[in-house]
């Protein structure tokens, strides 16, 4: 299933072959017209092909922990972009962990999620492959040496289409001491995909604002040394749309989407497009 898969990398990009497979069953939960139990009986009728040595089945002392958290997310998008199941989501868990040498704070933020065949996108959500909620501002604040300044969704950030996707959000972090900021994201370069049509969300950004007003571009990934004073905004990314708003393909999409509806999987959704 996964030939030519590139070689596992000198990073911590590389997904245990484990991970590889809860985010194939996580697809195929999702994707089928009822309920499935978690467990390895779900892959039983799947023929996985996932190469050894490569980063979705990397060696023993290969880095992994950005695979947990975002190759996991990349498998997703392609699996369900393979069977057209929706546009893409906000792609990463929008890792970003702060601290000194006798304390550490770690936070996943939220985004936007792709769009779907009669459905629009959720706006300030966890996507696929994450399962953490954000702890509390007021909780943050007490126990870090932070204040947030902002928390907000991003109006107008996720794709248009037929179906819209979902805003991803703003936060803002202001530092009251100095400390080492690290982020582990994606979708910082390529937007996140529409689909059939509809265009794609809004990229991330991560900016740290110096106390002295300059505005540095922190990319995807690095970790860097904040003081007192210092601003940390996150912009996540946001959901693809799904489809095009003209008359023909409503009437078109709507047809379908109805079949869909009394049938209940992506199966036979997939039928119903093919006999349109």
């Amino acid at each position: 299933m996964f030939n030519g898969t590139g070689a596992e990398v000198w990073g911590n990009l590389n997904a245990p072959r484990a991970i590889t497979l809860s985010a194939l069953i996580y697809c195929l939960r999702c994707m089928v017209g009822h309920d499935v139990p978690l467990n390895q009986g779900c892959l039983t009728p799947v023929q996985v092909i996932v190469p050894p040595g490569s980063i979705l089945d990397p060696s023993e002392t290969a880095a992994v922990v950005g695979g947990n958290v975002l190759t996991s997310q990349r498998v997703v998008d392609v699996v369900l972009k393979a069977f057209q199941v929706c546009a893409a989501s906000t792609g990463c868990m929008n890792n970003l962990t702060l601290g000194e040498e006798d304390w550490g704070y770690y936070e996943t933020v939220a985004g936007g999620s792709g769009a779907g065949p009669g459905w629009h996108g959720a706006s300030g959500v966890h996507t696929h492959m994450t399962n953490t909620r954000i702890t509390d501002v007021e909780i943050a604040e007490r126990r870090y040496p932070l204040i947030v300044r902002a928390f907000s969704l991003r109006s107008g950030s996720g794709g248009r289409g037929r179906w819209n996707g979902g805003d991803g959000v703003t936060r803002e972090l202001i530092f009251r001491r100095s400390m080492q900021v690290s982020v582990l994201t994606e979708r910082r370069a390529f937007q996140p995909y529409g689909m059939n049509g509809g265009e794609a969300g809004a990229r991330g950004l991560n900016l740290l604002q110096r106390a002295d007003g300059r505005i540095i571009n922190l990319g995807g990934k690095t970790s860097v040394k904040a003081f007192a004073g210092d601003k940390y905004i996150m912009n996540s990314p946001a959901g693809g749309g799904y489809g095009l708003p003209t008359d023909e393909d409503i009437n078109k999409e709507d047809k379908v989407y109805s079949e869909f509806l009394q049938r209940g999987s992506v199966y036979e959704y997939k039928s119903a497009q093919e006999s349109v």
